[in-house]
């Protein structure tokens, strides 16, 4: 299990870099459910929820399957890594009144290191977990996908999804 953390790690880097510039360079709306339309909070939660949870689907079918409690696992993993993307911008945006490229990167590696951790943790822990909670952990992870779907054609309008560049919402 040690192996495909750190290959997801660095899958989820590199496959998240990589979905920044996907929709600028293909301009296909529906590849903006996956890759950042605009320069917003939200679009960069894309940048590392569709990598993990593409790599998960992977492992899974490999050695996931194997884990009670897997899909917990990584519910948990992906909500801690949305959460710690925007509680970290915000935060070191709140004190230093501005963003840094290079401290946004680093929050975006920091919160793969640690989100990816945590589920590793959490499955090897052997750790059972209801079928309840587990069937709970799956809805969550929909609802994520749902959330991208719909927010990318059809954002609130609040600062988490004001693209800061432009003023803008979404595609």
């Amino acid at each position: 299990m040690k192996k495909w953390y750190v290959v997801g790690t660095i899958f989820i880097l590199i496959f998240g870099s990589f979905l920044h510039f996907v929709y600028e360079w293909l301009q296909y709306d529906i590849i903006g459910i996956f890759g950042a339309v605009n320069e917003s909070i939200w679009e960069h939660l894309k940048l590392l929820f569709w990598p993990a949870l593409s790599f998960s689907i992977v492992e899974y079918t490999y050695i996931g399957h194997q884990y009670e409690n897997y899909i917990t696992a990584k519910a948990i993993s992906f909500y801690l890594g949305l959460f710690l993307i925007i509680s970290l911008f915000y935060t070191y945006t709140g004190i230093v009144g501005n963003n840094y490229l290079v401290v946004d990167i680093l929050i975006f590696i920091l919160s793969v290191f640690i989100s990816q951790y945590v589920g590793y943790k959490i499955t090897i822990s052997n750790r059972s977990f209801n079928q309840i909670i587990n069937f709970i952990s799956l809805l969550g992870i929909v609802l994520i996908i749902f959330a991208f779907v719909i927010f990318t054609f059809n954002p609130p309008h609040i600062p988490l999804f004001q693209d800061p560049t432009t003023g803008k919402y979404g595609i």
